[in-house]
């Protein structure tokens, strides 16, 4: 017996330093890998391979007990995370619409360094040929993802970007035993140990051409019960690639079921999404798609979407078949395919419309958080449901709410703000269950049920402050886009939480260390400082940045007109607000570009809009003419027209200096007038000196004040009356130039003022004293929060910032205009004139 342990003995010890051994030619390959060499010397060298082989099978060595000098902490992997998660910014917000994926943290450093040589990589075997391994990439050596993620994030910073704070969009998927067939389950019902896996590559190389697709699809899924902390040992074998070159040199002879097997598997081995080898399975299952079953196609689409990998043509293809057959969908297949549509983010319209009649068909029957995957789905893919589809929707979803997850709640909300549908059933129930769920509500979900909330103009004091009450803890977590759109949200509804002060101090901090993001989404940042600037906060260093060349340039060149919009109103809004601000400010050339594509917005809109015009021309009727009012945008960066309306001091109601004929929403731009005058001169005369500074007030003519006064009727005048009503018009001509600062610095040749891009009447009132200026405002419901008579945060901006400029506002609401305007005329007129000459007094 002794006998026999000492000759094993000494067998082991020729075996073990012949493997240790290495030649000159290999030594400085080796050298590279360190403290691997023991390990993978059997694996490359096949010679001592067939000995190492012979040991294990004749003397019951265990294979294993040769590898006494590896490192297992180099080889350690992070905790499997879920699968890669679309990010819920997509949204029509409104905001970024690009079909994007989401993937796993560190994924895009990896995807990067795909083609880098890793420092654990095994050099092919050299019994592979070079020609044929171009099939294989070595990206599945990838370098440890916890490793990249960990040098970025150090102490506080790692513990709050590891805060995963997305809920799980598949929960769905496990409320029915149907969705097994139908979508991919990480959850690993048995395992095998890592030495039986290296047996399995023992055999791949033994066996080598002689295998069979059986054969290589079994051994995929053998090789994928490997626990998921030992399977960077099994990829980094150069068997494993053999294995995987043997798959797509055989790819046309798998059946469907193996060909899905096969793609499984390479989840759970963590494929990255990049992989050559998944163009090849890409390839070929589009072909296949006709030959498949709808559980198998949707099957195989779930697995793309978990891998994280776009494959549109797939899709399409998918789409297309399903589209010949789909009243043939039952309920699991309805809600599978309509959550692969949303994260693809595109779909055929006529798909989508015969897919809203099988959701009427089984609208009972969905729970609660098939309900939120559907809304989902649409939304994501910006494909919108009937009025009457989403109204049964939320029918459902209030009755279900108790039982409805918070992601699901989110998920309806975000469809009726795409829908711009106010379900005031649903958002009764949401104001009740939020206030009890804040504090485990997620920053991204808060932030789309206040911005739903907000673009339906509908407050709920209840959610706003258990959310503001939540946010100052929860800060940490926002992204650029979180901060900028849950101040919008407040701000636009013009709503002030209790803790206000901490609230918009504590997301204006957040916008300042999420500053290097604005780089990617510039529009975050204009948004956030809109918001602010409706609560009257004004940060300079945050407008500076926004304001400064380069990043006018990087607005300007997303070519996103809103952004330059956005500058606009925030350049002018500081000019008015801000006056000690001394930073950088917009050019010349831009404002002037954004302004005339306003002013021609607004004349194709809100000047065509009749309860406007009829304003407009019965305002004109009152005072005696249409030299008495202008319609226009008095403040151009606020992107809306008014009426206008000068008086002196006794009343009498101030021309102003355009011709009657010249159309109001077609007003010429200050700066062009002052060029026109620069260009060809002003002659000045006594005429027009006696016209600039010897103006008599204007009276309002005595018929129409009695006409207003006895119910306003028609006054016949005799021939006398008109020549003397004809004489006065005359001289209100000749005295209906003001002098104005724009008027003198056009006399003056002077542009250099960057105030006259703002209207004449907003300029300084030195040479106006006395003068009372009046905007009269035709507002809708609009401009109101839902049911009732608050202002929204743009429009109370707007009335602030006339007030400054010395204005007085006259309100014309639309609870009290809109059913004048199918009243008699005189009672129109009876109205205004009491709005009008009731602000004077």
């Amino acid at each position: 017996m002794t006998v026999a342990l000492e000759r094993l003995c000494g067998r082991f010890h020729h075996v073990s330093m012949r493997m240790i051994a290495t030649t000159p030619r290999r030594a400085g390959r080796d050298k590279k890998i360190n403290n691997f060499s023991s390990r993978k010397v059997y694996h490359d060298d096949t010679k001592n391979n067939d000995k190492v082989n012979g040991l294990c099978k004749n003397e019951n060595i265990d294979f294993l007990e040769y590898t006494v000098f590896f490192n297992p902490s180099a080889y350690y992997m992070p905790k499997k995370r879920d699968p890669p998660v679309q990010s819920h910014e997509n949204e029509c917000d409104i905001e970024d619409t690009s079909a994007r994926f989401s993937f796993n943290p560190g994924l895009k450093q990896l995807q990067q360094q795909s083609h880098t040589k890793n420092t654990y990589t095994v050099s092919c075997s050299r019994s592979l040929s070079s020609v044929k391994s171009n099939f294989v990439d070595e990206s599945y050596d990838m370098p440890d993802k916890n490793k990249v993620y960990k040098c970025e994030h150090n102490g506080k910073d790692d513990e709050i970007n590891t805060y995963d704070s997305k809920e799980d969009p598949r929960a769905f998927q496990k409320l029915r035993e149907e969705y097994k067939s139908l979508c991919y389950s990480r959850i690993k019902t048995c395992s095998i140990s890592v030495q039986e896996g290296f047996l399995i590559l023992q055999k791949v190389a033994m066996m080598k051409g002689n295998l069979d697709t059986r054969m290589i699809a079994e051994m995929f899924e053998k090789l994928s019960l490997v626990s998921s902390e030992q399977l960077v040992l099994i990829k980094s074998d150069t068997r494993f690639a053999m294995l995987c070159r043997y798959a797509v040199e055989n790819i046309r002879l798998f059946t469907s079921l193996q060909l899905i097997n096969i793609l499984q598997a390479f989840l759970d081995v963590s494929f990255p999404p990049t992989h050559s080898m998944l163009n090849v399975f890409d390839t070929e299952l589009c072909k296949r798609v006709w030959d498949l079953c709808t559980d198998e196609i949707l099957l195989v689409a779930d697995l793309w979407r978990y891998l994280g990998r776009p494959v549109q043509q797939y899709l399409d293809l998918v789409y297309c078949r399903v589209g010949l057959h789909w009243r043939e969908l039952n309920l699991p297949q309805l809600v599978q395919l309509v959550y692969i549509i949303g994260e693809s983010r595109r779909a055929p319209q006529p798909l989508m419309q015969n897919l809203e009649i099988i959701i009427l068909k089984f609208i009972n029957e969905l729970n609660p958080e098939e309900l939120g995957s559907l809304c989902l789905g649409f939304f994501k893919s910006k494909c919108g449901l009937s009025d009457q589809t989403m109204h049964k929707i939320a029918d459902r979803a209030q009755t279900e709410i108790k039982k409805m997850s918070s992601y699901a709640i989110v998920n309806v909300m975000k469809m009726l703000r795409f829908s711009r549908m106010d379900h005031l059933g649903f958002l009764r129930s949401v104001g009740e269950v939020v206030p009890e769920r804040a504090s485990t509500l997620a920053v991204q979900g808060m932030m789309h049920i206040v911005l739903s909330c907000a673009s339906l103009h509908y407050l709920d004091e209840r959610i706003f402050e258990s959310i503001a009450a939540e946010i100052p803890f929860k800060a940490a977590y926002c992204r650029s886009k979180d901060a900028a759109k849950l101040l919008w949200s407040f701000s636009s509804l013009c709503y002030q939480p209790s803790n206000a002060e901490v609230f918009f101090s504590t997301l204006t901090q957040s916008m300042r260390d999420k500053v290097s993001e604005f780089n990617k989404y510039p529009e975050h940042l204009l948004t956030g400082l809109l918001a602010l600037a409706f609560s009257g906060h004004f940060p300079i260093d945050l407008i500076s940045i926004a304001l400064s060349p380069d990043f006018v340039k990087l607005a300007s060149e997303a070519s996103h007109m809103e952004l330059k919009k956005d500058l606009f109103t925030i350049d002018g809004t500081v000019e008015v607000e801000v006056p000690e601000y001394s930073g950088p400010r917009l050019s010349w050339n831009l404002c002037s570009q954004v302004q005339e594509m306003l002013r021609e917005s607004v004349s194709k809109d809100i000047c065509h809009k009749p309860e406007i015009l009829q304003a407009e021309s019965l305002i004109q009727i009152m005072l005696g003419g249409p030299q008495y009012v202008k319609n226009h945008m008095i403040l151009p960066h606020m992107r809306s027209s008014d009426l206008e309306i000068h008086f002196d001091a006794s009343g009498s109601a101030l021309a102003f200096n355009v011709t009657p004929s010249t159309s109001s929403c077609h007003e010429i731009d200050q700066r062009k007038n002052n060029k026109v005058l620069k260009m060809f001169g002003v002659h000045l005369t006594e005429n027009l000196m006696s016209q600039l500074v010897g103006a008599k007030d204007c009276k309002i003519n005595d018929s129409m004040v009695a006409a207003v006064e006895h119910g306003l009727k028609r006054v016949n005048c005799d021939s006398s009356e008109n020549a003397m009503a004809a004489s006065v018009e005359k001289k209100k001509h000749l005295q209906e130039s003001i002098l104005t600062d724009g008027l003198l610095e056009s006399l003056l040749g002077s542009h250099n003022s960057k105030s006259a891009l703002l209207s004449p009447s907003v300029q300084s009132d030195a040479s106006n004293s006395g003068i009372k200026k009046l905007t009269v405002q035709v507002t809708n419901r609009n401009h109101f929060c839902y049911n009732s008579r608050n202002l929204l945060g743009f429009h109370t901006m707007k009335r602030r910032q006339l007030i400054r400029t010395g204005y007085t506002v006259v309100e014309l609401p639309f609870w009290e205009w809109f059913p004048l305007l199918k009243r008699t005329r005189s009672e129109k007129l009876a109205y205004l004139h009491s709005k009008i000459y009731g602000a004077l007094e």
